[in-house]
């Protein structure tokens, strides 16, 4: 399975294609589907720019995919960073009017598992986030259940992120729900390239790289798609 994660924290300074408002990212939903992903992950924004897990925001963005792009599964991000007080995340998730198809929750975080409750109490698709081996056992004590785990290397030093991938991954129980694996920055396409060795889950898009796998700035989202299928169809 090959998502696209649309846009992440990413400003439209850093790459002008970078989608933001609902309408922007439904019409990159389309193209990336188009290129052939199975899922979408976004982080929608407020109307100054903000990232906002409000229940108006997170249903206008995932209202308009459904809209333009119906049957794509469409996910977000619950990052601590954009609601710190723990509390404030689960009344966040509680109140939502409209229902992602998946959401993540960074292991490692404050009050990642009573977001992962709350998420799996609304009936919505919990990923667990992973970026070291110790948020592992973080991990396993969750109550709620997990449908996807994200093995997510977030050092940019090649070497450091298929190091950290493999102790995370030789972490993980034999008996675990399926596994994505993916880097940032300079490691993105290397540790895809690992994702797709040992037949894994894996995504791309503006949100973990801006480059292509020669160094180039990728145009957008659909043609970092395009480029990862030729590496590696799925």
């Amino acid at each position: 399975m090959l998502k696209a994660c649309l846009n992440g924290t990413r400003r439209r300074d850093e790459h002008p294609a970078v989608p933001l408002t609902p309408a922007e990212l439904a019409a990159d939903a389309v193209r990336c589907a188009a290129a052939g992903v199975a899922a979408v992950h976004v982080h929608p924004r407020d109307d100054t720019g903000a990232e906002s897990l409000h229940p108006a925001v997170i249903a206008a963005a995932v209202t308009a995919i459904r809209a333009s792009r119906p049957g794509l599964p469409v996910g977000v991000s619950t990052g601590a960073w954009i609601v710190p007080d723990p509390a404030e995340r689960v009344a966040a998730v509680r109140a939502w009017t409209v229902l992602p198809d998946f959401a993540s929750v960074n292991a490692h975080e404050p009050g990642a598992a009573q977001v992962a409750a709350a998420l799996h109490e609304r009936g919505v698709m919990v990923e667990a986030g992973l970026w070291t081996p110790s948020a592992v056992d973080a991990w396993r004590r969750w109550s709620a259940p997990t449908g996807r785990i994200l093995v997510e290397c977030m050092d940019e030093q090649v070497e450091t992120a298929l190091a950290d991938a493999a102790a995370i991954l030789a972490a993980l129980p034999d008996q675990r729900p399926p596994v994505l694996l993916h880097g940032e920055g300079p490691a993105t396409w290397p540790v895809y390239a690992e994702a797709v060795r040992r037949g894994l889950h894996t995504r791309i898009g503006l949100e973990d790289t801006l480059l292509l796998p020669d160094g180039t700035q990728a145009p957008d989202n659909a043609t970092l798609v395009t480029t990862a299928r030729t590496l590696a169809p799925h």
